[in-house]
């Protein structure tokens, strides 16, 4: 998204703050219009005097403000094209044609651009928070959505031609007359239920026009952001409140409560009800996995000489490595705990399904961990990206991605292998992209968002891909020969200098650049794969998410 903003209150900022919210928190929208624009640039005017261009990038739709010089297809609207654009009186194919709006470029693209509108309104449109936008753009505007202007020949002025086909159609074609409200039907002065005009989103409710889609969409932040509070709530109840709290119990609560995005306890919630499973059968291993996830970090902090978590102290920094170590062993043993008590409500086999998945997801996690902490213990710095990916195939891509879905699917009562291994490979490079992309985001994120210390993976001289990139990549041997110096000294000998001048190399020879294109590649594909494996899941709400989840990849900015 351009960095130059429009104005509150214009179409092209009613443009770019939908675009950005789907981004966020519907993803899969997002990614399937850009799916029907492939490569097709939209130029798009507004009548209040601002511009646009829309661009679709690797699953993504990229807004840039301003006039776009090089559009192949250019839409205009004006105030009664903004007025219809949710008028369910004819449907979007009717209005488009001969002439709502002004669309000038080649036929093919001209309709691909028009499959991706028709696309955002039939799946963006019943969105909360794409409604609330729009209402609160309703309320700046309302000179665009008040009463009607009369017919054409009714004695109202029609405006001089424009040249424009179209526009010159809209200024003769007025939108019939408002009924009258009829207070007596309408406690609040409204439209009776017999006279009120059919809108496709009236700035409260939806109606759709067309016939229900097989996908459900989501709203994805606060989906994981309900399954994150719900699995938190059930993680404070299994840590003890009793003594030792100083030293112990209290100290266990400390990582859970800086809680992260819900990416785990979503996935393996989606994935029960996937299978037709019911939510809460998946709770108690959701808290699971997070108190193993929690025990994890609080050893890698240590492991790493990590100084922050989620903005705050680590616990090892804060308290000492001693405390530290014993409060990550007590989580795992919460954990150990927590899993077996599914036996109460999920009965023998499905438990020993759990086991037997969470013992895999430990093994990997354990080898990927050794990998990455053997590199810097012999001072190495693998030759290929290929290490990097078997490294995060392991720690990221079984840990955050693949168990959780499959112990979500255990939870639903599937034991098969056979399809419990279809969540594997479309899992595993949609977790390794989303690992580059945490990478990445270390070094040029917003630390209060990405919620770890900014460049804290080159003060620890953790092996990213963007490090493997600028070693084998730097032309110059006394350049690389100097990087690779500072990047394997310990912690406690680096300077500020020399990480600013690592992290300033990494852009010079685009190993960043390097990174984001092969996470894009790696979710692209995690994506085909998700949508062929996993075709045995019929379309419901959990499959939904899921596929929300899949997307988030593509959509986060970087």
């Amino acid at each position: 998204m351009s960095a130059d903003r429009a104005d509150d209150g214009t179409g092209a900022a009613l443009l770019r703050d939908t675009v950005a919210a789907l981004s966020e928190r519907a993803p899969a929208v997002v990614a399937a219009a850009a799916e029907q624009m492939r490569g097709i640039r939209l130029g798009l005017s507004f009548n209040d005097g601002t511009a646009a261009s829309l661009t679709p990038l690797r699953g993504r739709l990229v807004i840039e403000n301003g006039r776009a010089d090089a559009a192949d297809v250019e839409v205009v609207f004006d105030d009664r094209a903004m007025n219809l654009l949710f008028d369910l009186q004819c449907s979007p194919v009717d209005q488009v044609l001969p002439g709502s709006l002004d669309v000038r470029g080649e036929p093919d693209q001209v309709l691909a651009a028009w499959r991706a509108f028709t696309l955002l309104a039939q799946r963006a449109s019943g969105l909360r928070f794409v409604q609330q936008l729009w209402e609160e753009y309703r309320h700046r505007s309302p000179g665009l959505w008040g009463a009607a202007p009369g017919n054409a020949g009714d004695g109202t002025d029609v405006p001089d031609a424009t040249g424009w086909t179209a526009l010159d159609y809209l200024n003769r074609r007025r939108p019939a007359p408002a009924a009258e409200p009829v207070p007596d039907a309408d406690p609040e002065g409204g439209w009776s239920a017999a006279a009120r005009p059919r809108l496709l989103w009236n700035g409260r409710t939806g109606t759709p026009w067309w016939e229900e889609l097989p996908l459900t969409d989501a709203d994805l932040m606060e989906t994981m952001r309900v399954c994150r509070d719900r699995v938190a709530d059930e993680m404070r109840c299994l840590i003890p409140d009793q003594e030792p709290r100083r030293d112990l119990y209290d100290l266990m609560r400390d990582y859970p409560a800086r809680q992260g995005k819900g990416l785990r306890p979503t996935l393996t919630v989606a994935a029960c009800v996937a299978f037709g499973g019911r939510a809460q059968d998946a709770v108690r291993s959701a808290a699971t996995l997070e108190l193993f996830h929690n025990a994890f970090l609080v050893h890698d902090d240590i492991a790493d000489e990590s100084t922050h978590r989620r903005g705050l102290p680590t616990l090892h920094t804060a308290h000492g490595a001693g405390l530290a170590v014993n409060v990550g062993d007590g989580l795992n043993l919460l954990a150990v705990d927590a899993l077996l008590s599914n036996l109460a409500t999920l009965g023998l086999a499905r438990t020993l399904g759990l086991i037997r998945e969470t013992l895999h997801m430990c093994r990997e996690s354990v080898e990927g961990q050794a990998m990455e902490l053997g590199w810097i213990r012999h001072r190495e710095v693998p030759d290929e990206d290929a290490a990097y990916l078997t490294m995060s195939s392991k720690k990221t891509g079984w840990y955050t991605c693949i168990s959780p879905c499959r112990i979500g699917a255990v939870c639903a009562g599937v034991t098969d292998p056979a399809v419990l291994d279809r969540f594997d490979e479309a899992f595993r490079l949609i977790g390794i992209a989303f690992q580059i992309q945490d990478d990445v985001l270390n070094l040029v994120g917003d630390e209060a968002l990405y919620g770890k210390e900014a460049l804290g993976d080159l003060w620890e001289g953790k092996r990213t891909l963007m490090l493997i990139h600028l070693l084998r990549s730097v032309p110059d041997p006394e350049e690389r020969e100097l990087l690779r110096k500072i990047v394997l000294r310990p912690r406690q000998e680096q300077n500020e200098a020399d990480v600013r001048l690592v992290l300033e190399s990494m852009h010079r020879h685009r190993s960043v650049d390097h990174a984001v294109a092969l996470a894009d590649d790696l979710a692209v594909r995690g994506i085909a794969h998700f949508e062929r494996d996993l075709d045995v899941v019929p379309e419901n709400k959990g499959k939904a998410v899921l596929r929300q989840i899949a997307h988030y990849v593509t959509s986060r900015p970087l």
